[in-house]
């Protein structure tokens, strides 16, 4: 009892603390949703008026719904059901003058709903953190996707159907409210009838019965009031097919829309649709059926909405909302393997397809329908994990390497860089490198001062080298260029080597030395942020780029001056993006790293050459100074020194320990779950 009484303050004190920091990152969450919001209306109200919400243009232009006295469908872009225009028509007329705030603020209040809805149905047990920081969370996701900024943009009715239909499933009571919403929300996207099936096979028949019951009423009143806008719509266009765009655009991401884009038509490709579609349909709302009899009614909602994405004929980007929703679905039975679904999923609805692959023919199949596959993932193929499996409320966790005691007490070690003895999920890492990556990209194609600032920071740096005795670039690249095998070289040298080196020096880490594997990692991606400052804070042109220099560019060919903006910013990358050398920098780090984890001295000398010929490279064809090379050094030190204060020391205990966690990691893969 006495020790029991005198743990109790502590356990208290402890318990305080916890809820604190949780009430303090609450807070900060809920800031950053709103300084997201700030933005939503800044981006979308600072835009010219002729540019920003185009769609509502549909309603108050010239040639708008309010101003033609004929069809809805005479206007110039409405792709709308007729019941939305009668809904919407009157709503419209009041509102015209002040359009642009009211349905602005409007659909932000329905995304703020969405969020808030969402977070509150997610499946139990939750924990307290997850309970406090999940509405935040959510509502800051959506307005950072995709579909929500083009529906904020464009001006769209897209978000009201999922609101109504998470609604109808979470916030009323009695199956026949529940149905009426959902009715609702199938008369302005008849695609949402697919969950009555999901309704009817989890024993709501009743909210089946009045979906079905509300969209017939709904659009039969809209037949009564407004006939022949009706026969355009349900009968001329087939509810909807072939009004806005065509539907082998990039933006409509449904099945049809992918064969089109694949080069089938007519016939054959109806009917391989048709039958797609309906295989979709039937398998993913068997899953939806058993999910949401598992308890995770949510994850049900998201597959027969991801179903809804695939079988109809157009899914433009405003209403592919249902697959950020499938983000709630619990992937993995190890830890490690938890944050693959969610973080495709994120990426995927947040960025651009261009970032997340490659710019490859090969790969545009894949990037042109990057949502649809997602939504065909989320609908067929990810094996969410139910809550009757022992990994869905414990997975298996990670090994860890015993902590370091920080090196200045001011600086602490940062948590989510703990060094992991376990190999990180290759998919992940993939899908991070590539999105880290084209983020870079576009940041150094940002970076950029103008044409005379850049060649005045050039004559600055030559200026120094002189005073150093260091300008050597005129002499090397003339005198390699007098020599053709030498200069065919380093021309080769500069051109294949910047990008295979690095990626083979991490995929042998990864596959033989995983901890030292994320220690270098780490290490290169803060060289690169360093960088990316220099190249933001320093514009430079190169060598080559300085009219009055006479250094010839042996790779790209003698360049046309006389061309005003030559240099500053091109289509692929920014040609003054020049201090520090990356070139020399990740080459410099491959040195280092073979230099320090080799075994072999030969495999150590041979690693450090690779650094030596990318400073002759880089200088001899051209492209970078000496003293950008030198810069390019001191990222890659100030990379491994960041790595070193916020992470630890490189493990040195690194086989025995991936060893016993491989070994542990065999053992429980085979144990039946």
């Amino acid at each position: 009892m006495a020790n029991a009484e005198q743990s109790r303050p502590g356990s208290a004190f402890g318990a305080g603390m916890v809820a604190t920091r949780l009430g303090a990152v609450r807070v900060l969450l809920w800031l950053v949703a709103a300084i997201l919001t700030v933005r939503q209306i800044t981006v979308v109200l600072s835009t010219p008026k002729g540019e920003r919400l185009t769609d509502l243009e549909t309603w108050v232009g010239p040639d708008g719904v309010l101003h033609v006295t004929g069809s809805l469908y005479d206007s110039t872009r409405f792709t709308g059901t007729p019941f939305g225009g009668l809904v919407l028509k009157p709503l419209t007329r009041s509102a015209e003058q002040a359009l642009g705030w009211g349905w602005t603020f409007g659909t932000l209040l329905l995304v703020v709903a969405l969020g808030l809805i969402a977070a509150r149905a997610l499946p139990g047990p939750t924990s307290r953190r997850t309970a406090l920081l999940a509405a935040p969370v959510a509502v800051s996701l959506l307005l950072l996707s995709l579909p929500v900024r083009n529906a904020l943009y464009l001006g769209q009715t897209s978000i009201i159907p999922v609101l109504l239909v998470l609604a109808g499933c979470f916030v009323v009571r009695g199956e026949r409210t529940s149905g009426v919403l959902i009715g609702i929300a199938a008369a302005f996207q008849p695609t949402v009838l697919l969950f009555t099936g999901l309704l009817w096979f989890t024993g709501r028949r009743r909210a089946a019965a009045s979906t079905g019951i509300t969209f017939a009423a709904c659009t039969a009143l809209t037949w009564a009031a407004m006939p022949r806008d009706s026969y355009t719509y349900w009968v001329h266009h087939l509810a909807g097919v072939g009004l806005g765009g065509a539907a082998d655009d990039l933006a409509n991401q449904s099945l049809h829309g992918a064969l089109l884009r694949l080069g089938l038509n007519g016939p054959l490709e109806i009917g391989l649709f048709l039958l797609l579609g309906a295989a979709v349909a039937v398998a993913g709302l068997r899953r939806a059926v058993r999910y949401a009899r598992d308890g995770q009614l949510l994850l049900a909602v998201a597959i027969t909405g991801c179903v809804a994405i695939a079988v109809s004929p157009t899914t433009w980007q405003h209403q592919l909302l249902w697959v950020l929703l499938a983000v709630v679905g619990r992937v993995g039975r190890k830890a490690s393997d938890r944050y693959l679904w969610p973080v495709a999923v994120i990426l995927v609805m947040t960025l651009p397809a261009k970032m997340m692959l490659p710019n490859m023919a090969a790969l545009y199949p894949l990037r042109d329908n990057v949502v649809l596959l997602a939504a065909l993932a989320a609908a067929l193929v990810v094996p969410f994990l139910s809550r009757t499996s022992p990994h869905y409320q414990s997975p298996i966790p990670t090994d860890y390497a015993e902590p370091v005691p920080t090196r200045f007490k001011h600086v602490p070690l940062l948590p989510f860089l703990r060094r992991v003895l376990a190999r990180p999920n290759l998919l992940l890492e993939l899908l991070l490198i590539r999105v880290t990556y084209a983020a870079y990209s576009q940041v150094r194609l940002a970076a950029t001062g103008g044409r005379a600032t850049a060649e005045e920071h050039g004559q600055e740096i030559l200026d120094i080298e002189k005073a150093l005795f260091i300008d050597i670039e005129y002499w090397v690249n003339h005198a390699v260029v007098k020599v053709d095998w030498l200069r065919a070289f380093f021309d080769f040298y500069y051109t294949s080597f910047h990008f295979v080196v690095p990626l083979s020096v991490l995929a042998v880490l990864y596959v033989r030395r995983p901890v030292d594997y994320r220690w270098a990692r780490s290490s290169l991606g803060f060289a690169t942020l360093l960088a990316l400052l220099g190249f933001w804070l320093y514009p430079l042109a190169p060598p080559r780029l300085m009219p009055d220099l006479g250094i010839i560019d042996t790779v790209h060919g003698v360049q046309d001056f006389s061309q005003p903006d030559y240099g500053s910013l091109t289509a692929l990358t920014n040609q003054y993006a020049a201090m520090p050398s990356l070139h020399f920098g990740w080459s410099l780090w491959c040195g280092l790293v073979i230099a320090i984890l080799a075994p072999k001295w030969w495999m150590k000398g041979l690693g450090l050459l690779h650094p030596f010929f990318t400073a002759l490279a880089i200088v001899a064809t051209g492209n970078h100074w000496v003293l950008d090379a030198v810069g390019g050094a001191v990222v890659v030190g100030g990379g491994f020194g960041l790595t070193y204060l916020l992470q630890g020391p490189r493990a040195r205990t690194v086989t025995k320990a991936v060893e016993v966690s491989s070994d542990r990691e065999t053992a429980m893969d085979r144990t039946p779950s």
